[in-house]
């Protein structure tokens, strides 16, 4: 299968809708090496059509990680869930900042699962917003709850 261009118009909602925060790890662009990436939330693979409710912008971490994955196993239950869905799901439903606004903490097996799979905490992500927080940059203001 031939992977479409993503026409400017339509990638310039989808990166002012995210207000250029990863959708997942909530990086901003602003700090990332490379420019963040157009992921197609159900894969093109997958039949997923490159149409702004199948796309989130993300960073380059997390776009590899995911990949062309939708499910994940959620390490507490060990049942197969659906990865976290940026345009159908409730972030604040399923993910949580720790007291120290350093870590993700996944609320359901969706969040926990999206955590795990995409390694929402990894060592760089966490190294940003601990810098972000001291230049009092992180959370933020649309993810800011704990």
């Amino acid at each position: 299968m031939t992977k479409r261009r993503i026409p400017i118009k339509l990638q310039r909602l989808v990166r002012q809708r995210a207000l250029g925060y990863c959708e997942y790890c909530i990086c901003p662009e602003f700090c990332a090496t490379q420019k963040h990436s157009f992921d197609h939330i159900e894969p093109e693979s997958q039949g997923g059509p490159t149409a702004a409710e199948n796309l989130a912008l993300t960073c380059q971490g997390c776009n590899n990680a995911k990949y062309n994955k939708t499910h994940a196993t959620d390490p507490l239950t060990r049942r197969t869930v659906a990865l976290f869905h940026p345009r159908l799901d409730d972030w604040d439903e399923h993910f949580a900042w720790s007291p120290d606004r350093q870590y993700l903490i996944g609320l359901t097996a969706v969040g926990r699962a999206t955590i795990r799979e995409l390694d929402l905490n990894r060592d760089g992500v966490i190294q940003l917003r601990r810098l972000l927080l001291l230049n009092r940059e992180h959370p933020p203001p649309h993810r800011s709850s704990s």
